[in-house]
C-alpha cells in the first residue's frame, strides 16, 4: 500500500524534509513564545533546511529506505535546543511545546489532503499532458506529505522518551518523576529500537494510521 520507488523518491525525500523541518521548526517557535529564546539564538527558528539537516536522519536513513525499497519512509532533522528552565511556566511550556510537532505535523497532513482532492478533482477535465507531467506529480506529492506526516506525528506522540509524548505526559506528573523520565532517555532508543525490529511498533502505529489517511484522503487514486 505505501510502497516507495526511486521515481517517487525525487517527490517523497521534499516531502520527508518538509515535514520533519516544520516539526523541529514548531518546537522552536513555540518554545520562544513559552519565554525560551534558545533556538532562535541558535537560529533555528528558520525555513531554511540546513541548520536543520541531521546526516543521518536527513539523509542517510531515508536513502537506505528508498534502496531497500521500505515500505515506508521516515527519518528526522536535528533536533532544536530548548531550556525548559526559561519557560515562564514550566508545565505548560513542556506540554505545547512537546505536542507542537505532533499538531504541526498533523495540520500539514490536513492541509496536503485538502490539495490532493483539490488536485485529483482536476485530472479528469484537465489535457492530458498537463495531468501527466504536473497534476499526477503533484496528486503523489500530496498524498507522500500526508503519509510522512501522520507517520512522524504517531510515533512521535507514542509516550517513551525522549519521543514529544513522554514529555507532554510528563508535564502533568508530579516534579520529582520528571528525573526518572530524564534518566530513562538513555534507554528510550533502545526500547524504540526493540519495538522496531520486534514489529510491535508497526502494529501499533498501523491501525491509526490507515484510519487517519483514508479518512485526510478519501477514496485515493493512488495506492501508496
Amino acid at each position: 500500500m505505501f510502497g516507495i520507488n526511486i521515481q517517487e523518491a525525487i517527490l517523497t525525500i521534499p516531502a520527508l524534509m518538509i515535514a520533519v523541518i516544520l516539526h523541529e521548526v514548531a518546537h522552536g517557535w513555540v518554545a520562544y513564545k513559552m519565554g525560551d529564546p534558545t533556538a532562535k539564538l541558535a537560529g533555528r527558528i528558520t525555513l531554511n533546511p540546513i541548520p536543520h539537516i541531521d546526516l543521518l536522519g536527513t539523509i542517510i536513513l531515508p536513502g537506505l529506505f528508498i534502496l531497500i525499497n521500505s515500505p515506508i519512509l521516515f527519518g528526522w532533522a536535528k533536533p532544536v535546543p530548548i531550556n525548559p528552565m526559561n519557560f515562564k511556566d514550566l508545565r505548560r511550556g513542556t506540554f505545547f511545546v512537546s505536542i507542537a510537532g505532533v499538531v504541526t505535523n498533523i495540520f500539514l497532513a490536513v492541509i496536503f489532503g485538502a490539495l490532493y482532492r483539490i488536485i485529483t478533482g482536476m485530472i479528469y477535465s484537465a489535457d492530458a499532458n498537463i495531468t501527466h507531467s504536473v497534476l499526477i506529480p503533484l496528486a503523489i506529492f500530496c498524498a507522500k506529505s500526508v503519509l510522512i506526516n501522520l507517520i512522524l506525528a504517531l510515533f512521535n506522540i507514542i509516550p517513551i522518551p525522549p519521543l514529544d509524548g513522554s514529555r507532554a505526559l510528563m508535564s502533568f506528573l508530579s516534579l520529582k518523576y520528571w528525573e526518572a523520565f530524564y534518566r530513562m532517555e538513555m534507554y528510550g532508543f533502545l526500547i524504540i529500537s526493540i519495538l522496531l525490529f520486534t514489529g510491535i511498533l508497526g502494529k501499533i502505529i498501523y491501525p491509526p494510521l490507515v484510519f487517519l489517511y483514508d479518512l485526510i484522503l478519501g477514496k485515493s487514486l493512488f495506492l501508496l
